[in-house]
């Protein structure tokens, strides 16, 4: 069995990190660089950078912002939001980045994961889901949870896999940033329907949460965002607990004990 991973989300606003509640209500959490290379000192297994005004000066600041952390960090990275291009799939891994997540796009134009997964591999592409709850199903949301396509995200999740993407980061707009735990349901829903890793991302607020989704909600890593930003709990106490429970955890320095 593969080790399950931890990765801190990093949302990007204005070349700074902040953290919001369903996607709504942004505060400002600290600089990107200097959280990076605190969370890659404190055993993070990857980190998960959002650019979540996907404009063009934005992007244009990402790839910068790429550069400063690939020389800060030796972990590896994906960078997501307002991907719309093979170039910009390109400036981005080229700037440092490991792997590159796409979601508005996908669901626009479904044959750039295609593409993006014959040029780079799929081990670089990364289908982002923003989904939501609407009635008994869960629909997959596009820019930034603010419209509903109306596509089926298990579905969705499905279809991502045959295109080409290597993995699936499952976003939940219902508990993103309320700390009340992770939509299990949805998660286990969606890493039974695909041969893929999927990362689970929206409402840690304990320990015993991240441990429930990687476990019920079989995921394969769990995002976290607001425990680790705001100090609640650090990535070493994340490991620590999961390894009590059981669970097969990887730690970036052998010299350093759980």
């Amino acid at each position: 069995m593969l080790a399950k991973r931890i990765i801190p989300c990093l949302d990007i606003k204005d070349g700074k990190v902040v953290k919001g509640v369903k996607f709504q209500g942004l505060r400002e959490v600290g600089d990107p660089v200097e959280l990076a290379k605190k969370y890659n000192d404190d055993g993070a297994d990857e980190l998960c950078f959002l650019d979540i005004m996907a404009s063009y000066e934005s992007r244009a600041t990402m790839v910068e912002l790429v550069r400063k952390v690939s020389d800060q960090v030796f972990i590896p990275f994906s960078v997501g939001g307002g991907v719309k291009t093979i170039e910009d799939i390109r400036r981005i891994l080229l700037a440092g980045a490991d792997k590159v997540s796409i979601c508005t796009t996908a669901l626009q134009n479904p044959e750039l994961l295609r593409e993006s997964s014959e040029i780079f591999g799929s081990q670089s592409v990364v289908l982002s889901i923003d989904a939501k709850r609407v009635g008994n199903s869960w629909h997959a949301f596009s820019h930034g949870g603010r419209y509903d396509t109306g596509i089926d995200a298990i579905e969705w999740a499905k279809e991502g896999e045959k295109l080409g993407a290597g993995e699936i980061l499952l976003n939940s707009i219902d508990a993103d940033g309320t700390q009340s735990g992770y939509d299990i349901e949805l998660t286990r829903a969606v890493s039974e329907s695909v041969g893929i890793p999927v990362i689970a991302s929206g409402g840690a607020g304990t320990l015993e949460q991240i441990y429930e989704v990687l476990d019920k909600g079989k995921a394969d890593a769990a995002l976290v965002a607001s425990i680790v930003h705001f100090g609640k709990f650090s990535i070493r106490e994340i490991k620590k607990f999961l390894k009590e429970k059981g669970v097969e955890v990887r730690w970036s320095y052998p010299q350093l004990t759980l």
